[in-house]
């Protein structure tokens, strides 16, 4: 996965897959998402993304699955 800000344009794109977008999906008209030929979601695109969330940080955090007992 990747997450790309774009500054100059306050975008983000969140890429969840490399296989080809070939549907857009509007969601409103700030967020749309990008279907794969099987309808599989492969990025997210935010306009106006500071309106969403503080853009300054990023923050990523991998919960491990609970031991089983």
């Amino acid at each position: 996965m990747r997450i790309k800000y774009f500054e100059d344009t306050d975008t983000t794109l969140v890429e969840l897959s490399s296989n080809p977008p070939v549907e857009t999906r509007e969601l409103n008209e700030n967020i749309y998402l990008d279907l794969d030929s099987n309808g599989n979601v492969v990025s997210i695109t935010i306009e106006h993304a500071s309106a969403y969330s503080d853009m300054r940080e990023i923050l990523y955090q991998r919960i491990p699955a609970a031991a089983s007992t």
